[in-house]
C-alpha cells in the first residue's frame, strides 16, 4: 500500500494540493443494465460524520427518503497512521456491520487484493456482489438523485471554489498557491452570498442537490476552515444571507439531526494534516 503520511505527496511543483480521481466509477441504474440495480437493501455506504465529502450522502439520503433502502455504517472520528478505522467505542461511531472489518481498508483489499490507492470515504458498497461500486461522493449522491427518483443539479463554483477550495487552501504547501485557493474561496462565497439575497436557495425556491454539497461545506468553515485551514477572511456568521441561509438548512430535516459537531471538531483538532488530506 501506498505511504499515507507524506503530504507532500499530494501536491504538484507549484505547491498546490491536488486532490486525486476516485479509484472506483461504477454506476447504479434503475433498470439494472449497469450491472448495479436499484434496489432496496443491497447497498450499504460506509462514512465519517467528520467528512464533509461523506456528510453530503447521508443528507441526501434522508432527504429522499432513503433511510430504509440503503444502510450505513460510521467511523471514528479519528483517522490514525492506518486511515479510518471502525470503533463504536466512540459515540456516533459504529462497527462494520456488513464485513465485521476493523478498518476501512480492509473493505477496499477485500474487492481487490492488490489495490494500492488511497483508503477514501465516503464507499458506496454493493452487499450483494461483495463490491464497491463507487468512492467518489459527487457520483454517489447523483446516483441517489437520479437512479433512486431523486432530482440533479450541480454547480462548479461549489466543488472547485468552495468545497474543494478550503482543501486547496488548508493543504498548500506554497505560499502562491495558498494565496490562490483562500481568494477563490472568498470569490465563491461573495458570489453566493449575492444569490441568496433574491432567493431562499441555491437554484431557487426548493432545496435540490446544490444545497446539501454547499451546506456541509458551511457548517464546518466557522468551527474549522476559519482556523485551521486559514479561510480566515472572513466568517460565515459575516455573510448576512449565507449565515440565514445555513441556519435554515441547519433546521430542515435530514440536515441538523446528521450533523455532529463533536465528530467534526475532534476529528479536525486531533487528526494530523498530514493525515487529514484522505477524508474526500
Amino acid at each position: 500500500t501506498i505511504d499515507t503520511t507524506d503530504i507532500l505527496k499530494w501536491a504538484n511543483e507549484k505547491g498546490e494540493f491536488i486532490r486525486k480521481p476516485s479509484s472506483f466509477r461504477n454506476w447504479i441504474t434503475a433498470d439494472g443494465s449497469s450491472g448495479f440495480k436499484a434496489e432496496a437493501g443491497r447497498y450499504h455506504l460506509y462514512v465519517s460524520l467528520a467528512c464533509p465529502w461523506a456528510h453530503r450522502t447521508l443528507i441526501v439520503r434522508q432527504l429522499k427518503g432513503l433511510e430504509d433502502v440503503i444502510t450505513f455504517n460510521v467511523v471514528d472520528y479519528h483517522m490514525g497512521p492506518n486511515g479510518w478505522r471502525f470503533n463504536p467505542a466512540v459515540e456516533g461511531a459504529t462497527p462494520d456491520t456488513v464485513n465485521g472489518f476493523s478498518m476501512i481498508r480492509e473493505v477496499y483489499f477485500k474487492v481487490d487484493p492488490d489495490y494500492s490507492g488511497r483508503f477514501t470515504i465516503p464507499v458506496l458498497y454493493d452487499k450483494v456482489n461483495g463490491t464497491i461500486v463507487d468512492n467518489e461522493s459527487s457520483e454517489i449522491i447523483r446516483m441517489l438523485n437520479t437512479e433512486f427518483n431523486c432530482i440533479y443539479s450541480c454547480y462548479t463554483i461549489l466543488t472547485q471554489g468552495i468545497n474543494n477550495g478550503v482543501y486547496r487552501a488548508g493543504f498548500a504547501t506554497a505560499q502562491d498557491a495558498y494565496d490562490k485557493a483562500v481568494r477563490e474561496v472568498f470569490e465563491s462565497l461573495d458570489c453566493v452570498e449575492g444569490i441568496l439575497s433574491t432567493q431562499r436557495y441555491l437554484t431557487g425556491a426548493s432545496i435540490t442537490e446544490a444545497d446539501v454539497r454547499l451546506y456541509t461545506t458551511l457548517v464546518r468553515f466557522d468551527p474549522v476552515y476559519v482556523g485551521h485551514f486559514k479561510c480566515n477572511k472572513k466568517r460565515i456568521v459575516d455573510y448576512p444571507n449565507i449565515w440565514g441561509y445555513l441556519r435554515d438548512l441547519y433546521n430542515t430535516p435530514g440536515f441538523g439531526s446528521t450533523t455532529n459537531r463533536y465528530h467534526i471538531e475532534h476529528h479536525y483538532q486531533k487528526t494530523s494534516v498530514k493525515q487529514k488530506r484522505t477524508c474526500y
